[in-house]
């Protein structure tokens, strides 16, 4: 790449730090307000930069990337997620793009065991309780949740997140089961106390929670299934802090209402930020912003990584985050 300062376009707010950053060693173009791009802003916006830094909320899709102008050779993804970008049109207009992984497994990981708490021990419950003063004293049947300790964890999806799950899991006295596309190596199940399950139905119908720790790919859209769902338990409850369209949230919120399963605790949904709104009145969910990997620390890393990524790239050398064709 040449020596002049890279055109960078964002496309939306980052933490002050980054922002700052970023228009120290790039030509950087950012956001005044945190709204999301326009579809028309996005188009020209990579008609004009030599990079572009979206978010999971920008839905780069083969239109768009043919709307760019022969100058945009990277698309440095802000997160660690990619599915909103069609990767193989970008490849074949000879841009390259890269991702955030790694930066918030904790951060998820400790929002996942966040949510299986409230779920099964009816923390929201209690707090809407106090809030609005209803309150009347301490009762031996009152707010009756379920002990973590013992419970059987099914975790669909064993990456990083996973893992950061299965750990936090154990250590709650929870039995750690797992389901994924390979089977992790003999010491790693060992030192996770995981087992692993070659049959995603078998494991799903004999655990007392399932936790979706996995990525949006065509094989998982609907991953959990109106089919697979009915496998579950009736005391079961299920967790998402992956993605919202590996679960069939129609068939999920149906079997909720009938109470053929015992709770839910999302924080992401199938159609972003459009959550069913009858999932809003069931008091047996527990529903989330998709504020998994919301910390300082978090966010602050992540755009450190797309500064590394943009600066490698601007080197003329391969970018560390590259995602390449075996990741999709």
């Amino acid at each position: 790449m040449p020596s002049e300062r890279l055109s960078v376009v964002v496309t939306r707010r980052l933490p002050e730090a980054v922002e700052t950053r970023l228009k120290e060693l790039f030509d950087a173009e950012l956001r005044e307000d945190d709204k999301p791009m326009t579809r028309t802003e996005l188009g020209a916006a990579m008609a004009r930069a030599d990079v572009l830094v979206p978010t999971v909320t920008d839905r780069i899709d083969a239109p768009l990337i043919a709307q760019a102008g022969a100058q945009l050779k990277l698309i440095a993804c802000y997160g660690a997620g990619f599915d909103n970008v069609d990767v193989a049109t970008a490849r074949q207009h000879g841009i390259l793009v890269s991702n955030t992984p790694g930066v918030v497994t904790d951060d998820t990981a400790d929002m996942t065991m966040a949510l299986i708490l409230a779920v099964t021990r009816r923390i929201p419950e209690g707090q809407a309780t106090m809030q609005e003063g209803r309150w009347d004293g301490w009762a031996p049947t009152a707010f009756l949740g379920g002990r973590l300790a013992g419970r059987r964890l099914g975790i669909l999806g064993m990456g990083r997140i996973g893992q950061a799950v299965a750990r936090r899991a154990a250590a709650f006295g929870m039995q750690v089961h797992y389901h994924n596309r390979r089977r992790l190596r003999a010491e790693t199940e060992a030192e996770l106390q995981a087992t692993y399950w070659e049959s995603l139905d078998q494991m799903i119908a004999r655990m007392d929670v399932i936790s979706v720790n996995c990525p949006h790919t065509p094989s998982t859209f609907h991953l959990m299934n109106a089919r697979r769902l009915k496998l579950l338990k009736p005391d079961a409850v299920l967790v998402n802090t992956s993605r919202g369209e590996v679960v069939d949230e129609n068939a999920l919120t149906r079997m909720l209402r009938a109470g053929e399963i015992a709770g839910a605790g999302l924080d992401v949904f199938e159609h972003g930020h459009e959550v069913n709104p009858r999932l809003r009145e069931l008091n047996n969910v527990v529903l989330l912003p998709h504020m998994g990997s919301a910390t300082r620390e978090g966010r602050t890393e992540q755009g450190e990584k797309v500064i590394i990524n943009i600066k490698t790239f601007q080197d003329g050398h391969r970018p560390p985050d590259l995602v390449v064709p075996s990741m999709l």
